[in-house]
């Protein structure tokens, strides 16, 4: 059960009344539909504290879970677009895998959280129409929404609104005395008071007052209280009310930073990310891992950072408010001369690069095998002794090397752009973000067209390609694969044509055309084969073997699965070897011989249920049914069914809807006693 909400902070005082608005919109909720409640206000004045306060009391009620996301409405890089907080709230359902398409994200959205009870945070949200996207369809369900702006739009969806104002002065005056320390507020109390009103009660603002003079425990509070009315008259504003009092706490803090801290606090606010840990910090800054952890809680410590949410990785604990984003960014315009910017960025590129690198090394060797180009090698880069953590760190950071490729398209760092996608390849191929595989790739032939690199224009194409082929989009992926079978001819690279002619067999065969499929396959095989490529030949004679399932010749199909499953077997290539497995177990019990079928299929399962894969645990569950089915045994093969339906479920409406239909046409048990 996720638990997301991010939690309350220790200095979250007063907002008495605003809980009582909260909690009147709640009493006024509509039973058939999920109660939506948004919360607005000035940046800086406690909105995401005051929720994560109210929901923290009515969490029993939800016992399904809690989601977050920070819809980032007014961070420079842009709003986060609808599909990156749908593939995160499914992925916390338990979705292994996810639709490519906003339309198929969101029906699978809706039937997970049909019968759930959730709490389901968003916050910064810039619009109504990026909130509507993510509404469960859960009667029993209670969204929050955070915003600057009121989004009556959402009066639509049945929403209720509160606005939320500055602190009153006594509360104001208390939340400062919590960070500085009654004793130190009682000295010298019109000080303190002015101190707030200088804030102008704005809790952020006096959070930030308030530890940096704790941190300075000589300082009188009438220092401070004057050097914020100095700090008052230059200072720009950035548009939004109350942000003058936040900019003029910020610059006090900033500038009693260390100089280590400082630079980590500039250059930090350059990324285009909106998590952070000690090995990116210490990569971007140039130092070890270690000492970037200490200056990250050196930045927390002065309220500069933010915890993250509980449920976020181990190693994203830190984020920033995003008025303080916007600070940190414009001391690093202000400080930092632009090659320095620029090479901030380069190092945090490459960081992402060298890690990934890392990752696809363990994770899929065979495919890691181009070279790599880094400004700034990161040293030492994060290093996996095992393939679960490596696949995890891409899991968790696939958003952080999304932002990479972005950025280095943008600057023209194409190899970068081209290699770093290349080295997410594990990230595609294991847990298929449909939608980020399909841009990357896009991104990544460009880049490397850019840059004349004709081994990585075939790489991008063809495993683009595929991306294509998993969204739907044949016809679109042969003309990739097409483009790199050429290439590869112009090019005299054998393996690669072999690689474009499997390609086109898949798009075709997808496509429904199946004897170009086979003659696609077939072609791929003999080049393979003639190379000594022999674990590209298996895949290969897998795929014919299904062609042949496809033509219900069970013998040939069986005959060509046999083989692959034994070459994938000596290759070490556990997971295709079990879909080979799977598939001959298939063809054997439809030629047949169910008993020794069932035995292959229930060795498949086990595989599969080993290697974590969801999809093909469902599909062998399926056979299984299959198979019981065609002999007659029928309860098995509705208990079968039913369980395949359980795991598709989650992950792909397209064959839970196959799977409801096979339990549909089985006939009825007659009742006991009948």
């Amino acid at each position: 059960m996720p638990r997301q909400l991010l939690p309350v902070p220790a200095h979250f005082t007063g907002r008495a009344g605003d809980l009582r608005a909260l909690d009147a919109l709640r009493a006024a909720r509509r039973a058939s539909a999920p109660q939506v409640a948004v919360v607005s206000g000035p940046a800086g004045v406690g909105k995401t504290a005051l929720a994560s306060r109210w929901l923290s009391a009515l969490t029993p009620e939800f016992p399904d879970g809690q989601l977050y996301a920070d819809l980032r409405g007014h961070t420079p890089g842009g709003p986060a677009g609808p599909t990156e907080a749908l593939a995160g709230f499914l992925r916390a359902l338990g979705a292994a895998s996810i639709p490519g398409s906003l339309a198929e994200q969101a029906a699978l959205w809706r039937s997970l959280t049909a019968g759930l009870r959730l709490v389901v945070m968003l916050d910064n949200a810039l619009s109504a129409a990026q909130v509507r996207t993510l509404l469960p369809a859960a009667p029993g369900s209670l969204v929050v929404v955070t915003s600057r702006h009121r989004l009556t739009g959402l009066g639509v969806d049945g929403a209720g609104f509160h606005q939320v104002g500055m602190l009153d002065p006594a509360a104001a005056l208390e939340l400062f005395a919590r960070g500085v320390g009654g004793d130190r507020v009682a000295a010298d109390r019109p000080a303190a008071r002015e101190v707030v009103d200088l804030c102008a009660r704005l809790p952020l603002a006096v959070c930030l007052a308030a530890a940096q003079l704790a941190a300075r425990p000589r300082r009188p509070v009438a220092a401070l209280a004057s050097a914020l009315t100095r700090g008052r008259g230059p200072l720009e504003t950035l548009g939004v009310e109350g942000d003058t009092a936040v900019r003029t706490a910020l610059d006090e803090s900033f500038a009693a930073l260390p100089a280590r801290a400082a630079d980590a606090y500039r250059r930090m606010g350059l990324l285009p990310v909106t998590r952070y840990d000690g090995p990116m910090a210490g990569a971007v800054c140039g130092v070890p891992p270690e000492e970037a952890e200490d200056l990250l809680e050196l930045l927390l410590e002065v309220n500069l950072l933010e915890e993250a949410a509980p449920g976020s990785a181990p190693g994203d604990r830190y984020r920033f408010h995003d008025l303080v984003r916007l600070h940190a960014g414009g001391r690093a315009e202000a400080d930092l001369p632009e090659p320095e910017r620029r090479a901030t960025l380069r190092r945090f590129a490459d960081w992402c690069l060298a890690t990934a690198t890392s990752a696809e090394a363990l994770l899929t060797p065979s495919h890691r095998t181009l070279d790599r180009d880094y400004a700034h090698p990161p040293v030492p880069p994060v290093a996996f002794d095992a393939q679960g953590p490596a696949l995890a760190w891409l899991d968790e950071h696939r958003f952080d090397l999304m932002a990479a490729v972005r950025l280095a398209a943008r600057e023209g760092w194409d190899a970068s752009a081209w290699q770093l996608v290349d080295a997410m390849w594990p990230l595609f191929l294991r847990l298929r973000p449909y939608d980020l595989w399909t841009e990357a790739h896009a991104l990544g032939l460009a880049a490397a067209r850019r840059a004349g690199h004709r081994a990585g224009e075939g790489r991008m194409l063809t495993s683009g390609g595929n991306g294509l082929c998993h969204t739907g989009r044949f016809d679109e992926a042969a003309r990739w694969f097409e483009d790199a079978l050429r290439h590869a001819g112009e090019d005299g690279d054998e393996r690669q044509r072999a690689q474009a002619l499997h390609g086109l067999g898949r798009a075709h065969f997808g496509a429904g055309r199946t004897q170009d499929a086979e003659r696609h396959y077939a072609h791929a095989l003999a080049l393979r084969e003639a190379i000594g490529y022999t674990r590209g030949a298996a895949l290969s004679r897998v795929c014919l073997g299904e062609i042949a399932l496809t033509h219900d010749r069970p013998g040939l199909a069986a005959e060509r699965l046999a083989t692959a499953r034994a070459e994938l077997v000596a290759e070490g290539d556990s997971y295709d070897a079990a879909r080979a497995l799977a598939l001959l177990g298939h063809a054997t019990a439809r030629g047949g011989h169910a008993r020794t079928g069932m035995r292959r299929l229930l060795r498949a399962l086990v595989e599969f249920e080993n290697a974590g894969s969801v999809h093909w645990q469902a599909r062998t569950m399926e056979y299984l049914g299959q198979a019981c089915q065609e002999h007659r045994a029928l309860a098995e093969a509705a208990r079968w069914f039913t369980r395949s339906l359980a795991l598709y479920d989650p992950v792909s409406p397209t064959d839970a809807t196959r799977l409801r239909a096979r339990l549909r046409e089985l006939p009825p048990r007659p009742r006991p006693g009948l």
